[in-house]
């Protein structure tokens, strides 16, 4: 069973940085690509970065600025390592299995000013 769970989401003022997981169980790295994506209320969900299957990463020009995808193949995790954070910033950040669009529960994070 497939199974992805986000996790360090939280409160951070503005200007600071965070970083949020995202562990999956039930898939490959070596065979699935992974992405970041995020939503606020009322509005679509986003695609914040990407990476690839063989390690390639690409981002949203929107929000290049501050950000920095990763994975550790050992523990089957993502990671989204955010820098100068705007309150704009706000939502829920949703990781995605690509090739089955399968997503997490999300975790918040708020970007207080």
């Amino acid at each position: 069973q497939v199974r992805v769970v986000e996790s360090g989401g939280g409160l951070v003022q503005a200007g600071g940085s965070l970083t949020i997981s995202c562990t999956a169980s039930g898939i490959s790295f070596d065979t699935n690509a992974m992405g970041w994506y995020r939503q606020a209320p009322g509005k679509q969900r986003e695609m914040v970065a990407l990476i690839s299957r063989g390690g390639s990463t690409n981002y949203a020009d929107s929000v290049k600025g501050g950000l920095t995808i990763s994975r550790d193949t050992t523990k089957n995790t993502v990671y989204l390592q955010m820098s100068s954070l705007k309150p704009e910033d706000t939502a829920g950040y949703y990781c995605k299995v690509s090739q089955i669009d399968y997503w997490g529960q999300g975790t918040q994070v708020t970007v207080s000013s």
